[in-house]
């Protein structure tokens, strides 16, 4: 947690304690942003523009201890400004290509960070929305006014990926045990 006297510094405009606002939170930013946008240059400028708001804002902030959690969505949403400039929310694909990756020892235990990395093999759509469903906990209500889709579109995507994911769970970490 940030301290709250390096919160109220940055609130008067005052450039060390933002480096070290920058420094404390760029990381968890960063991870955040690459869960909605696969390259690099677009994770970076959404994290820049993102701390940009972060910093110009900051005076709007109302509760001080919930500042990680309003960074974190000010993120969210710069990721979210960005997906709906290139990606068809309403578009399903029925087959995702999955490359066959040889299986190794470590490969068997499913980790937190290894569904994550699975998510990469959804498409975008698919991708985005589970992330704001099921890690950031946003409604399907919510979802959809954010990105100006249905609530059934919302709704059909999260299963869409729920099933791939169940499908590529399969493939690449059960597979071993039933052989």
């Amino acid at each position: 947690m940030i301290d709250i006297k390096l919160i109220q510094a940055c609130k008067k405009q005052q450039r060390d304690a933002q480096r070290q606002v920058y420094e404390l939170l760029a990381r968890k930013l960063y991870y955040t942003c690459s869960r909605y946008l696969k390259k690099e240059e677009e994770i970076e400028e959404a994290m820049a523009d993102a701390f940009y708001i972060i910093f110009t804002k900051i005076d709007q902030l109302k509760e001080e201890l919930a500042f990680e959690g309003w960074a974190k969505k000010i993120a969210v949403n710069q990721c979210l400004m960005q997906l709906k400039k290139n990606v068809n929310f309403n578009l399903y694909l029925e087959d995702v290509s999955i490359k066959n990756q040889p299986l190794t020892d470590e490969m068997c235990e499913l980790e937190e960070e290894d569904l994550l990395n699975l998510l990469n093999y959804l498409p975008d759509g698919c991708k985005t929305i589970f992330s704001l469903f099921v890690i950031e906990g946003f409604s399907h209500k919510d979802i959809s006014e954010k990105l100006q889709i249905s609530e059934g579109t919302s709704k059909s995507q999260l299963n869409v990926a729920k099933t791939k994911l169940k499908e590529l769970v399969n493939q690449f970490y059960y597979q071993k045990v039933s052989n």
